[in-house]
């Protein structure tokens, strides 16, 4: 039998495809992805590695011109169809995405090198923590949808898949959060956690870097 040589990010965007591909129908009102096809989806991207992509480990950041400063996070993008979105974020040490929300997308985040911390909306005072040997983190239109990541111990990338992609045409712009006092319940214990919307934080921004992977088409 040929081996298969087929790129795994390229079957990783072929399934995601597939998964996803009934998200954006009106009568699929939940936006599920196809489950058994979603499982496929969990199997491939956990089996993904930073030398798949042809990534290493970033170093340390160097000023810019004029001692201008690095972007603590930058974007390397892959792919992005109506369907969905595939790119791969890279953070600098102790450097963090501050809480922001997805409205009515999907999303997985494999760390591909490093380990980072995920503060969800479902668990605000609880952070998970995920290396390159974890699986990969989900979320969905009404779980875990909001979330903060932040680099622990040195520089960190995860691949990262959103379905659909953002869109501020059609009400999927990306909004920003800061965590208020927690209010308290009738009881008198600490259930309720307010949201304030913020702008984009003045000290976070994105750059962007060249993908140099293997090709995807989709």
């Amino acid at each position: 039998m040929p081996r298969d040589k087929t790129p795994l990010i390229q079957k990783i965007a072929k399934q995601a495809s597939i998964t996803f591909k009934d998200c954006l129908s009106e009568a699929n009102g939940e936006h599920k992805p196809l489950p058994d096809q979603h499982k496929q989806l969990i199997s491939l991207v956990t089996a993904l590695r930073a030398a798949d992509l042809k990534l290493a480990p970033r170093k340390s950041s160097r000023p810019g011109p004029e001692g201008a400063q690095s972007p603590p996070v930058t974007y390397m993008h892959i792919c992005e169809t109506p369907v969905f979105s595939m790119g791969v974020f890279l953070l600098r040490s102790g450097t963090s995405i501050p809480l922001h929300d997805h409205p009515g997308m999907n999303g997985m985040i494999k760390v591909l090198y490093g380990k980072i911390s995920s503060l969800c909306r479902s668990m605000l005072h609880c952070v998970s923590e995920y290396s390159a040997s974890s699986a990969p983190c989900l979320l969905t239109p009404h779980h875990d949808n909001l979330h903060q990541i932040e680099a622990l111990g040195g520089p960190a990338a995860f691949l990262d898949i959103l379905a659909p992609p953002y869109d501020p045409e059609n009400n999927r712009d990306c909004h920003y959060y800061r965590i208020l006092q927690p209010s308290c319940s009738t009881s008198g214990s600490s259930e309720e956690t307010w949201l304030l919307e913020i702008p984009q934080p003045e000290d976070f921004w994105c750059g962007g870097q060249t993908y140099h992977g293997p090709p995807v088409s989709v």
